[in-house]
């Protein structure tokens, strides 16, 4: 199959299997509306497609851009079906009740169990960063007050209540006070870079291009020209991994913002220059297969889908809007050959990764380099190692 077929096919499968309803995972109950029934903490969202989590975020914008790619309105139609089925059928309330419920009793540990939950917490950019930056482009087509009033609160949370160092760098407060994580450049710029769009406030532009040249400052090593997933401003040291995905987030929002960034942005050129720097250092780094190992420098870790993609996803584009050389599409053409080995004619796809946490990697250092370990099944070590 065509890199093209393979899309649509992994994407009508996504359209095919989700599923409206609700379960009573106790009884076994289950529900086609949650409205007007009484709050039990029980009861929970069925289909993983709507569950309100930064990888639906993820993948409705891309649903969204394969849509308007091919023409066809249905996938733009099926995200504006999971975001009316979220705010719009009366099921939200239900669930408010529930998450209340539940921080009463058991505080954050007790609302973690629950569906939606996200939604309410706004704790942290995982909450609310792609899922918004989806529902801004639903927004631009099909606008709805309900939409814009979660795209509002979030805005304001980003302005106001995320955690932040005093030049203004997104941090986290765990596991250390004020850790920046690579993570984060694509979970705050995926929003900011489009409520720039939405707004035409200049602000968000500002706010997300400086977002990229701290992050860059922070996490860039100059020796190896990749970033490091982390590092702690308490102690003043890196995380000691190299991981592929932290620098596929930080490559994708820098593509993000690009596009939508206003030609004559002060920051702009400064911008283009440290996008062109990662993706020189990201090219060197390609295996022999076309695809990134899972630990960039790292050649006996495995070979890893996710990254391989977002480097394939900035590096094509990078050269289809002229910010990088137009040799580099060979770079991004390896890649995409590399990915089609792993993707099945069903449109399975291997060698994924699994959210991996920072505190995660002095383990997966230790695992790539034990040969026995290696022959293992990974994906199954990886869930254990979660848990």
């Amino acid at each position: 199959m065509s890199p093209k077929e393979v899309a649509m096919k992994i994407a009508d499968r996504i359209l095919n299997t989700t599923t409206y309803d609700f379960k009573n995972v106790k009884t076994g109950e289950e529900y086609n509306s949650v409205k007007g029934i009484p709050v039990n903490q029980d009861v929970k969202v069925v289909s993983k497609y709507t569950q309100w989590h930064y990888t639906n975020g993820v993948t409705n914008m891309a649903l969204m851009e394969l849509g308007n790619k091919l023409g066809d309105l249905k996938y733009e139609k099926y995200v504006l079906k999971n975001m009316n089925f979220v705010f719009n059928e009366g099921n939200l309330e239900f669930f408010r009740k529930q998450y209340d419920q539940a921080f009463k009793d058991g505080g954050w540990e007790a609302i973690r169990k629950l569906s939606w939950h996200m939604i309410f917490r706004a704790k942290r950019l995982d909450d609310n960063g792609p899922m918004g930056a989806s529902l801004i482009e639903l927004q631009l087509k099909y606008p709805h007050k309900s939409f814009l009033n979660y795209i509002n609160e979030t805005a304001s949370h980003l302005n106001y209540a995320e955690p932040r160092l005093v030049d203004g760098t997104i941090a986290r407060i765990w596991p250390h006070e004020n850790t920046i994580w690579a993570d984060d450049a694509f979970m705050a710029i995926s929003f900011l870079s489009r409520m720039g769009k939405l707004t035409a406030d200049s602000k968000y532009y500002d706010d997300a291009a400086n977002q990229v040249l701290n992050y860059t400052r922070y996490l860039w090593c100059p020796e190896k020209s990749i970033y490091y997933h982390c590092y702690h401003t308490d102690n003043k040291e890196h995380g000691v991994a190299h991981w592929s995905r932290a620098n596929g987030w930080v490559f994708m929002a820098q593509a993000d913002l690009l596009a939508v960034l206003p030609k004559e942005h002060p920051l702009r050129e400064e911008l283009l220059r440290n996008f062109r720097q990662q993706a020189s250092g990201v090219a060197r780094y390609q295996g022999k297969n076309g695809l990134w190992h899972q630990l960039l420098d790292k050649e006996d870790s495995y070979e890893e889908i996710t990254g391989t993609a977002m480097f394939v996803f900035g590096i094509a584009k990078g050269v289809k809007e002229g910010w990088l050389h137009p040799d580099f599409i060979y770079v991004a053409e390896q890649g995409l050959k590399g990915m089609m080995r792993l993707i099945s004619d069903q449109g399975d796809v291997k060698g994924i990764c699994v959210g991996t946490g920072i505190m995660l990697h002095w383990h997966i250092i230790i695992i790539v380099r034990c040969k026995k370990m290696i022959q293992w099944e990974r994906d199954r070590y990886y869930v254990l190692l979660l848990k």
